[in-house]
């Protein structure tokens, strides 16, 4: 029996998987953010805490022989937050998350004071990173930062309270920009560049590796075998792939959630920083992955649904539907950049827009361009993963979006790739945490990161393939035109102007 955490923004969950890759059980705790200011977002990790004694005396109450069985324990958990420790390992303040956009300005200081940091780290440096984070704390809370003696992330804090270790893993410390992801190891260069060394960083361990034990006081509480090992564990998406079995070169999946993305596993370190695009480790030694990131996808669609009236999200989709190939065709446009947009334009500027709008055109024909207009998006981020040596034959789809049908099906036919949506996607990373788990306690890959049995496929079809590719060169077309335009003029010189994407088949 193996236990996974999955510490998220909106809720912490566990899960419990037998041997027979069966879920014995789950439980959840939900979670909430602060913004005490514009662009910050933080949580208190003592909420963290407190929902993991949620949920883990829950599954006391419920499954306490399946908790005396555990052989092995793993975590996952939302990428790129800050957690400052003094000597003492007190929390210093609320914990920064990787949505908070404050750390704009230190993110230029960072990538003039470094210009090799996106070869180092195979990544840009964006706010939702761990390291301008902490140059903005050193220059607006000074007197905190000079008593940081530990920087954790979630999960890893978490690990800390559960098993006295500070310790971390190669694809959650590869969202930090600390990490150089190629050798898997702490750069000295990026940590000096924000006034931190390794003595302030947790151990590294792969993801598949033992960090340390459960504490005795906490086995005895809850039930556990003594010396339980806990694994390193993964980031999300790192955790989501393991748990869909996607270790391998060329296997990857497209997650429709508020934000979107497109997940490649490869077998070696392959950055593309110029389009926005994320090279970290994978949560397996010697696999690595590239991820691009659009902001707004099923966000996109609730979005939508109040503007245009319609019930929920359902109900848009239905309308959306309802378009025959030749109305697709006369379809407005719609660049989804509701909050700025990361792959490939990286630019927290960028904005939305219906583009070809005229008398004939309905609210159902608002719906359908919302929809393809997110296909379009995550279209272009695989674009940008295009350079890798493997690339994907298929991907498998989770999050809201694999829901539904027609979207599913719209986004096979943008993509050009066959869509699988499997048993089990919706439990993402504790599923994952749950498997690293397994590993650590001596499982085979082989036998654990099997892919769950896939409950439908969504080919492409080739005609309408090539129909949607005409409108994708047209959406391409229109951010390059727009985007000056669309900048008030006190902004005209800020954020990036984008560079363009890989050219369409």
């Amino acid at each position: 029996m193996f236990l996974g955490l999955d510490l998220g923004t909106s809720e912490l969950k566990a899960l419990l998987l037998d041997r027979q890759h069966l879920v014995l059980a789950s439980a959840r705790a939900p979670l909430t953010v602060q913004r005490p200011q514009p662009l910050w977002s933080e949580q208190s990790p003592a909420a963290w805490w407190q929902a993991l004694e949620t949920v883990m005396d829950q599954l006391q109450r419920e499954q306490p022989e399946a908790l005396a069985r555990l052989e092995g324990v793993g975590l996952s958990g939302q990428m790129h937050g800050a957690v400052l420790l003094d000597a003492e390992q007190a929390v210093l303040r609320p914990a920064i998350l990787w949505n908070d956009g404050r750390s704009a300005a230190q993110c230029e200081a960072l990538s003039r004071a470094v210009p090799e940091l996106a070869a180092i780290s195979g990544n840009l440096a964006m706010p939702g990173f761990t390291a301008p984070k902490l140059l903005w704390v050193r220059e607006h809370e000074p007197d905190l930062f000079a008593r940081l003696s530990l920087v954790l992330l979630p999960k890893d804090w978490l690990r800390l309270q559960l098993t006295g270790a500070a310790v971390s893993e190669m694809s959650d410390a590869a969202g930090t920009l600390w990490l150089d992801t190629a050798q898997r190891d702490w750069s000295d260069r990026l940590l000096q560049a924000t006034g931190l060394s390794r003595a302030q960083m947790p151990r590294l361990v792969e993801g598949s590796a033992r960090s340390g034990v459960i504490k005795p006081e906490l086995c005895r509480r809850w039930g556990l075998p003594e010396g339980l090992p806990v694994a390193g564990g993964a980031g999300d998406n790192a955790a989501s792939a393991i748990g869909m079995g996607l270790v391998e070169p060329g296997q990857g999946f497209v997650s429709l959630g508020t934000s979107g993305v497109v997940f490649v596993s490869g077998d070696h370190f392959e950055p593309n920083p110029a389009q926005a695009v994320h090279a970290f480790c994978h949560a397996l030694p010697g696999r690595w992955h590239q991820m691009s990131v659009m902001l707004s996808a099923a966000s996109a669609l609730s979005w939508a649904t109040r503007l245009l009236g319609y019930a929920d999200e359902a109900a848009l989709i239905a309308d959306a539907a309802t378009l025959d190939p030749a109305r697709q065709q006369r379809a407005p446009l719609f660049l989804p950049y509701l909050g700025g947009e990361r792959s490939p334009h990286n630019n927290p500027q960028a904005q939305a827009s219906w583009t070809g709008l005229s008398h004939e055109h309905q609210r159902a024909d608002l719906a359908y361009a919302v929809a393809e207009g997110v296909g379009f998006g995550l279209r272009d981020g695989l674009l940008t993963l295009g350079q890798g040596s493997v690339p994907p034959q298929a991907l498998s789809l989770v999050g809201g979006g694999a829901r539904s049908a027609w979207w599913a099906q719209l986004l096979a036919h943008v993509l050009g790739l066959r869509l699988n949506v499997h048993a089990g996607g919706e439990l993402g990373g504790a599923l994952g945490a749950a498997r690293l788990g397994w590993l650590c306690a001596g499982g085979r890959l082989d036998e654990v990161c099997l892919q769950p049995p896939i409950e439908q496929r969504y080919e492409p079809d080739p005609a309408t393939h090539q129909r949607l590719l005409e409108r994708h060169r047209r959406f391409q077309a229109l951010y390059p035109a727009l985007h000056p335009a669309l900048l008030p003029a006190s902004s005209s010189s800020a954020g990036s102007q984008g560079v363009p994407v890989g050219q369409p088949d």
